[in-house]
C-alpha cells in the first residue's frame, strides 16, 4: 500500500516554520509499516526547498527514509508533477476529519486493513444516545 503522510502536527508537532517536538510514536509506526508491513511511505508535506530537507533531514536522522518525498516516486521530476497531484492509497494528517487519531491507533487501522467501524444499527433512541456518548471519532473508529 503507499500511504502519504504529512510531517507538522502529524509526525512533529505544529511549530511550522520550525520542526515541532515528535508526536509519541510516529516515527517508529511508520518505521514498522515500512520495515514489517512492507508499506510505501510518502512524505507529502507543503514544506519546499530548505524547510523541506530540514524535515527530511530530520526524519532520517530518526531512521525513516521516504519511499518519495512530495512525489509519486523518487525519480519523478517537478516538470511531470501535475500540481502536486499525488497518487496513494491511504493519507495520514492532522487535518483529517476527527483529528489524527493516537498512532497506535493508526498503525493498527492499517496493519488490520479495519479502517473504519460503521456507527450501530437500532433505533432511533439508540443511535442518539450512542452520538451523544462519544465524540465523531469515536464512533467512526472506536
Amino acid at each position: 500500500m503507499i500511504i502519504a503522510c504529512d510531517f507538522d502536527g502529524t509526525i512533529v508537532t505544529h511549530e511550522y516554520p520550525k520542526i515541532g517536538k515528535p508526536i509519541p510514536f510516529a516515527i517508529q509506526t511508520l518505521k514498522k509499516l515500512q520495515e514489517e508491513d512492507h508499506h510505501q511511505i510518502i512524505l507529502w508535506t507543503v514544506r519546499e526547498g530548505e524547510l523541506l530537507q530540514e524535515a527530511v533531514d530530520y526524519c532520517k536522522s530518526k531512521g525513516l527514509e521516504f519511499y518519495a518525498v512530495n512525489s509519486n516516486y523518487p525519480e519523478e521530476e517537478p516538470a511531470h508533477r501535475p500540481a502536486r497531484k499525488l497518487v496513494a492509497d491511504l493519507w495520514i494528517d492532522d487535518r483529517n476529519l476527527g483529528g489524527l487519531p493516537d498512532w497506535g491507533i493508526i498503525y493498527n487501522m492499517i496493519h488490520t486493513g479495519n479502517m473504519y467501524k460503521p456507527a450501530p444499527q437500532g433505533n432511533m433512541e439508540d443511535l442518539q444516545q450512542h452520538r451523544h456518548k462519544k465524540g465523531l471519532f469515536e464512533r467512526l473508529f472506536g
